[in-house]
């Protein structure tokens, strides 16, 4: 039989959550209070006669007395505590952590997995194993649901908030997603389970993991260097995609707290400041049961719940391995809504109710294909293994409706997301990669090096770690982006992901990987040190290298120029890698042009002297990055020799002169060749084409908030 805690502490709970005391326990026993005393303090345990006894006496069966893995139901209930308004008169209209990220399943992935990857056991060297489960309630089973969460308990909190929506933001995605839950008698539930993982331990109150993630704010208590978080933002990503602003949580703990591990749970409600009954009310709520500690035991903590009540609050999971599962009620995705009105891709019935659940399907559907698309971007490295490397992460997905099987288990295959960087990658593992391609298939692999500084403003380098790049050729992986560069560090999370500038004209489609840091491997030199570098110089996305406040704090203002170099050196390495072998004059087209004969036509007279191209089209957007990426095509007179342009990207402002944005990429499409930000066209050449980016660390300011101005200018572009 499984046993839980030690039955002097179990009971001494049970007490206090009764109100009662030991005297008060041994008097209905007919006991004296020094047996009961000697229960508590350890000293002795009951006779099984009297477990009967104290099991009537606690208003329970005597399994619960024998197994103690869960709290009585006597006394305090389940209930919501809400955090009291500020008596000086202060209002949070919303989590300010929530306003970090965007309102998207993606988004809730990226940072979910990748806290499941911190979190991961590595004593058994196996992966940490993660599921995503999109479930819609309808009908009775939301109705059971709701009920589970005492939905009538925070109905007066929902409305208080949808009755000031207009003033807030927070306020209107509330009154949306109470209104939408009502109006179309459905809910959806996402839920993300880890197993392998560490599991919330610690303390309700003090330091540890439970407190960080579900007590507070701002709080990473991530230390090893290869962690993927460090902001203690992750979490809010949580809240920002519930409609609902709630979450509830089961975790089963690697290290026991209080004697058990099993079905440890909390919920937490984020709301805006609000006014019920008269009352006014901060923030934030709890959902658990009445510490007896607190003040009027008005204050909730995390409870050990019966298989009963997790069941019911939909959070059973599948074994006892260590891990958490996080329920986000009522997930929305904003992407997912924006595309909904182009979305074609299944045919709409003309029954109205039939419509509804079509229409229903096709957003599970849509979710699902979202979320499986950003697991396998983002993290196909962490699915890869190979050699004596084992893959760090196991994920799938799966769709429900009420329990039904909408959607099967799908499991994330690297190899199918992203099989050219996953054959780099193996290929890597496995010792199988070359200097140069030769041939299709292969994987060259060089080092780069990362001049890492000392910290504290010190002048010199602290020493040289040798990152690895790999470069195969591209076979269609499904992000659709050739010729990148995926840069990943420890966890193998793909950190930074950009395009190779000024490759040569005619090269053949690749994938580079860059493995920095621990992601080199561990043995590497210096490679603890550039973990942490490179950990500080990434803002919350955790999704580029470069200037932060951090990297000037620990190192010195000028320490991302070392990024900057090692970007250099790894787009150099690259190109030197993909370059095609120069032919001779006799292999190329000197001996097509002796063996064609073409009657040569009367041409017109072309004027002597260099001529100066103009540019004559432009398309601009706003990449992922926030870069400025452009389309180009440039017209040129007819002449003998043509001037070698530069183009140049600024920001249009109202006053003074404009500020001039760096490339991060200058490509040559047609007509032209690129060297060294300067465009060279053939002679007679008369149309010629151009792609390029800025460089979102030259940006003084938001992209969104910006015009660009593109010139080609003559001589240096000065």
């Amino acid at each position: 039989m499984e046993t839980g805690e030690e039955f002097g502490p179990w009971l001494a709970r049970q007490l206090k959550l009764a109100g009662r005391t030991q005297a008060e326990l041994a008097e209905e026993l007919q006991l004296t209070r020094a047996a009961v005393s000697a229960w508590i303090t350890g000293r002795s345990t009951p006779r099984p006669t009297v477990m009967a006894d104290i099991a009537r006496a606690l208003g329970t069966d005597l399994g619960t007395v024998h197994t103690r893995t869960t709290d009585t139901q006597i006394g305090l209930p389940i209930t919501w505590y809400h955090r009291r308004g500020y008596p000086d008169g202060g209002r949070d209209l919303g989590n300010a952590a929530a306003f970090a990220f965007d309102a998207d399943v993606q988004v809730l992935a990226r940072e979910t997995c990748q806290n499941s990857l911190d979190e991961r056991l590595t004593e058994n060297g196996r992966p940490v194993r993660v599921r995503y489960t999109l479930h819609e309630l309808t009908g009775e089973a939301l109705d059971a649901f709701r009920e589970a969460i005492l939905w009538n308990e925070l109905f007066p909190h929902y409305s208080a908030v949808s009755e000031s929506a207009g003033s807030q933001k927070v306020g209107r995605v509330v009154d949306a997603g109470v209104r939408d839950m009502y109006e179309k008698g459905r809910l959806l539930l996402l839920r993300i389970d880890d197993y392998n993982a560490s599991g919330l331990v610690g303390d309700d109150y003090e330091d540890g993991k439970f407190a960080a993630v579900v007590r507070r704010q701002l709080e990473s208590l991530k230390s090893g260097h290869g962690a993927g978080g460090s902001y203690g933002l992750g979490k809010a990503t949580l809240w920002a995609t519930s409609a609902l602003g709630l979450v509830l949580i089961n975790s089963t703990l690697s290290v026991p707290h209080e004697g058990r591990t099993e079905r440890r749970l909390v919920g937490r409600l984020e709301l805006p400041w609000r006014q019920v009954d008269g009352r006014q009310y901060a923030g934030p709520a709890w959902f658990g049961r009445p510490d007896p500690e607190s003040e009027g035991a008005e204050v909730v903590r995390s409870w050990w719940a019966d298989e009963e009540t997790v069941e019911r609050l939909q959070l059973t999971r599948d074994n006892d391995e260590p891990g958490t599962s996080f329920l986000v009620v009522g997930a929305h995705d904003v992407a997912s809504l924006d595309e909904k009105a182009s979305d074609t891709e299944l045919d709409v019935e003309s029954d109205d109710l039939d419509q509804d659940v079509h229409e229903d399907t096709r957003d599970l559907k849509k979710m699902h294909r979202r979320l499986v698309t950003a697991l396998g971007r983002d993290f196909w490295a962490a699915m890869t293994g190979g050699g004596s490397r084992l893959p760090l992460l196991e994920v799938s997905v799966r769709s429900l409706r009420n329990g039904e099987v909408v959607v099967p288990e799908e499991q994330v295959d690297p190899t199918r997301e992203q099989p050219s960087r996953t054959r780099a990658l193996r290929a890597h593992y496995e010792g199988a990669t070359v200097d140069r391609l030769t041939e299709a298939g292969q994987v060259a692999a060089r080092n780069v090096p990362l001049k890492l500084p000392r910290s504290g403003g010190a002048g010199g380098t602290l020493g040289t770690h040798q990152a690895v790049l790999l470069v195969t050729e591209d076979t269609q992986d499904r992000d659709g982006a050739k010729n990148q560069v995926h840069s990943l560090r420890g966890n193998r999370m793909t950190v930074k992901r950009a395009g190779v500038p000024r490759l040569p004209v005619g090269t053949n489609p690749f994938q580079a990987v860059l493995l920095v840091g621990e992601a080199a491997g561990e043995s590497v030199p210096f490679a603890k040190d550039a973990e942490e570098f490179l950990r500080a110089s990434e803002p919350p996305e955790h999704d580029r290298w470069g200037q932060s406040e951090e990297l000037t704090l620990r190192w010195s203002p000028t320490a991302y120029r070392r990024i900057n170099q090692l970007t250099t050196e790894v787009n150099n390495a690259v190109k030197e890698i993909v370059a095609r072998p120069r032919r001779t004059r006799a292999e190329g087209g000197e001996a097509l042009r002796k063996a064609l004969t073409v009657r040569a036509k009367p041409q017109a007279k072309v004027p002597t002297g260099p001529v100066v191209p103009v540019l004559d089209g432009l398309e601009a957007t706003v990449g992922e990055a926030g870069e400025w990426q452009i389309a180009a095509e440039v017209s040129i007179p007819r002449g003998d020799e043509i001037t070698p342009m530069v183009p140049v990207a600024q920001l249009d402002v109202r006053s003074g002169g404009l500020p001039r944005l760096d490339w991060a990429e200058l490509v040559a499409i047609e007509g032209c060749e690129v060297q060294d930000g300067v465009l060279y066209f053939p002679p007679g050449t008369r149309r010629a084409k151009f792609r390029g980016a800025t460089d979102v660390t030259s940006h003084p300011v938001r992209t969104a908030f910006t015009r660009l101005v593109v010139e080609l200018r003559a001589g240096k572009g000065e």
